[in-house]
C-alpha cells in the first residue's frame, strides 16, 4: 500500500488530477488541439495506471490503465475522422472515459479487493 501512487493525494494529483484538469481545459479548444491534448493526457494516465499496477498490484489500475489507453486511441480515431460518432462525439468520449474509469475502479475493487497479486 505504501508504494501505491493512487493512495496518496500528491501522487494522485500529479498523475491523474492534473491530466484530468488539462483535459477539461482543452474542452474549449479547437478539435485538433483538443485531440492531441486528450490523447496525450489519456496515454499519460493509462501509463501511470499500468505502472502503478506493476508497482503495487493496485487492482483497478490493471483495468483502468488499458481502458484509458483504449480511450486515447478512440479519441485519435474520432479526430482523424475514422470513428464516426457524430456531432456529440467529444461529449460521448468524455463521458465514456469518466464513467468507464469510475465503473472499472469501483467494480474491480469491490469484487477483487484493493490490491491483488498478479501471480508473478
Amino acid at each position: 500500500a505504501e508504494k501505491d501512487w493512487a493512495g496518496g493525494s500528491r501522487g494522485f494529483a500529479l498523475l491523474w488530477g492534473v491530466p484530468s484538469g488539462v483535459i477539461l481545459a482543452a474542452r474549449f479548444l479547437g478539435p485538433m488541439p483538443r485531440a492531441i491534448i486528450w490523447t496525450v493526457m489519456l496515454l499519460w494516465m493509462g501509463g501511470a495506471c499500468i505502472a502503478n499496477a506493476r508497482r503495487c498490484q493496485r487492482t483497478h489500475c490493471r483495468f483502468t490503465g488499458p481502458f484509458l489507453i483504449l480511450m486515447a486511441a478512440l479519441v485519435a480515431a474520432y479526430a482523424a475522422g475514422v470513428l464516426p460518432l457524430g456531432r456529440y462525439g467529444w461529449d460521448f468520449l468524455a463521458g465514456a472515459a469518466v464513467i468507464g474509469s469510475a465503473l472499472l475502479w469501483w467494480v474491480s475493487e469491490r469484487i477483487l479487493g484493493m490490491f491483488t497479486a498478479t501471480g508473478r
